[in-house]
C-alpha cells in the first residue's frame, strides 16, 4: 500500500474516528470543498431551523418568552454554546449582527485614540472588509487613514511574520486588529504571542477570527485577548447570512459600548423603556438590534455537534486532511504549474489550503464542471477546505486537478472571476 495510493486513503478513511458525522450533513453529489466559504446544511441545523418556525407559527410574538427557547434570550444562548470553541466563559461570547457590523461595534468601543496614541495596526494581508471599517473609524474621528492605518507588510506575499507585527507595536498604536487566519493563504498567525505583546506595551488587541472559528481552537480568555469577531456561516455551518458571533474579555464589561442599541440592555431592564441604558453586564452588552432568530436558530443545531465532537477533535482531523492534501499536491502534480501557498508547519495552518496557479480562475471552474467545489481567490488561489470530506475525497480531487491540467479541460473557461468568487 503507497502513501500516495488510493488503497491508502481508503485506509486513512477506515480509521478515521469522526467519519460517521458526515451522515450527518447534506452532501449532495459534489465533493465539498468550500466550507471556508460556506458550510454546509447539516440535519441538526435543519431541525433546529424547523422548530423557530414552528416556534412562531404556533405561539405568535409569545415566542419571545414561551417555549423550549425562547427568543428573547437565543443571542446569549448561542453565545454560551460558541464559548468553548474560543476558550471563553459564557457570558464573555453573544451572537449578534454581522461580522463587520461587530467590527465597527468593537472598534468604536476600544479605539480610544488619545495624545501620541493614534493608530490602527492591521495587516497588508487583511481581509478587505476589514480594512474598510478600520479605515471609516478613523474618518469618523476625523484621522487620516493614510496616516494613522498601519498595515504590516508581507515578506512574500502570502504570509505575515509575527516579528514583524511586534516590530510595529509602537508608542503611537492606539490599537491592534488582526486576522486569526489570513484569508487567502491560511496562515494562522500566532495569537497568545501577539496578545502578550501588546499587553506588555499596554496596548488593546482584537481578532478577526471568521476564517479560524470552528476549525481551530482558541483560549481568548487564556491568552488575554481584549475582543474579537467571526461569522457564522462558515465553519459553524449556521447558513448563508447566519448570526456572527462576538466576544468580550470580562473584564471589560461595565463598560459602555461604543454603539449603543436597546438590545443591549439588561434583560430585567430593557423593557422599562427608559432612555438612559444599562448594559448588560456580558458580552450581551454588545449587541445593538433585535437579534435575528431565524438565523440563530441553526446555530444551535451545528454547535449542538460541536459539543458532541469537541474542537480538539475537530483541529486533529482538519489538520490531518489538510497535511493529506498537501503530500497529495507535491507527489502528484508535480510539473503542472501548481504551488502551495500554505504553510506547511500544522502550528502556522488554519482549516483550508491554497493552491497557487496562474490559471486558477478558470481550473476553478473546471473542478466544479467536474464534481469538485473549490473557492477562487484572485489573483491565482484555489482555496481547498476538506472538512465534511474523505481522505478519498482529497484524493480522488487531487486526481482531477490532474486531469483537468493535462487534458487542457480548463481552456475552454475564461481565466477570470465572476461577479461572486
Amino acid at each position: 500500500m503507497t502513501e500516495g495510493g488510493e488503497e491508502h486513503a481508503l485506509h486513512l478513511d477506515a480509521a478515521d474516528e469522526l467519519a460517521p458525522f458526515r451522515q450527518e450533513f447534506h452532501l449532495g453529489e459534489s465533493i465539498y470543498l468550500d466550507g471556508n466559504s460556506l458550510g454546509l446544511l447539516s440535519r441538526r441545523a435543519e431541525k433546529t431551523l424547523s422548530e423557530a418556525l414552528d416556534g412562531w407559527k404556533e405561539r405568535g410574538i409569545a415566542g419571545w418568552t414561551e417555549g423550549r427557547r425562547p427568543w428573547f434570550y437565543m443571542a446569549e444562548e448561542v453565545g454560551a454554546m460558541t464559548a468553548p470553541l474560543v476558550g471563553a466563559t459564557p457570558e464573555e461570547v453573544v451572537a449578534t449582527g454581522g461580522t463587520t457590523v461587530n467590527v465597527h461595534q468593537l472598534l468604536a468601543t476600544f479605539y480610544r485614540p488619545e495624545g501620541r496614541r493614534t493608530k490602527i495596526l492591521a495587516t497588508q494581508l487583511d481581509f478587505p472588509s476589514d480594512i474598510h471599517a478600520l479605515d471609516s473609524q478613523l474618518r469618523l474621528r476625523g484621522l487620516d487613514p493614510e496616516k494613522h492605518l498601519v498595515r504590516v507588510g508581507s515578506r512574500d506575499g502570502r504570509t505575515i511574520e509575527e516579528e514583524d507585527i511586534v516590530t510595529a507595536m509602537t508608542g503611537d498604536v492606539a490599537l491592534l486588529f488582526l486576522p486569526t487566519v489570513l484569508y487567502r493563504s491560511g496562515q494562522l498567525l500566532d495569537a497568545e504571542r501577539l496578545t502578550g505583546e501588546a499587553r506588555e506595551r499596554g496596548i488593546p488587541i482584537g481578532f478577526d477570527a471568521a476564517h479560524s472559528v470552528g476549525a481551530v481552537p482558541h483560549y481568548f480568555t487564556a491568552w488575554g485577548v481584549d475582543f474579537a469577531v467571526w461569522c457564522g456561516y462558515k465553519y459553524l455551518n449556521g447558513g448563508p447570512g447566519a448570526a456572527a458571533g462576538l466576544y468580550v474579555n470580562r473584564r471589560h464589561f461595565g463598560c459602555h459600548p461604543g454603539l449603543a442599541g436597546w438590545f443591549g440592555s439588561r434583560k430585567d431592564r430593557q423593557f422599562d423603556m427608559a432612555h438612559d441604558l444599562i448594559p448588560a453586564e456580558s458580552a450581551g452588552a454588545y449587541q445593538i438590534g433585535t437579534p435575528n432568530i431565524l438565523s440563530l436558530a441553526p446555530l444551535i443545531g451545528s454547535l449542538e455537534m460541536f459539543a458532541e465532537v469537541g474542537i480538539e477533535r475537530v483541529r486533529r482531523k482538519s489538520l490531518g486532511l489538510t497535511r493529506y492534501l498537501m503530500e497529495q499536491v507535491e507527489e502528484r502534480l508535480s510539473g503542472t504549474g501548481f504551488r502551495i501557498g500554505t504553510p506547511r508547519e500544522d502550528h502556522r495552518r488554519g482549516g483550508h489550503v491554497a493552491l497557487e496557479h496562474t490559471e486558477a480562475a478558470r481550473i476553478c471552474e473546471a473542478l466544479k464542471a467536474s464534481g469538485v467545489v473549490p473557492d477562487f481567490r484572485a489573483p491565482d488561489v484555489i482555496r481547498l477546505a476538506p472538512l465534511y470530506t474523505s481522505y478519498h475525497d482529497v484524493w480522488r480531487t487531487v486526481d482531477v486537478l490532474g486531469r483537468i491540467v493535462e487534458e487542457g479541460r480548463h481552456q475552454k473557461y475564461p481565466n477570470e472571476r465572476g461577479v461572486v468568487a
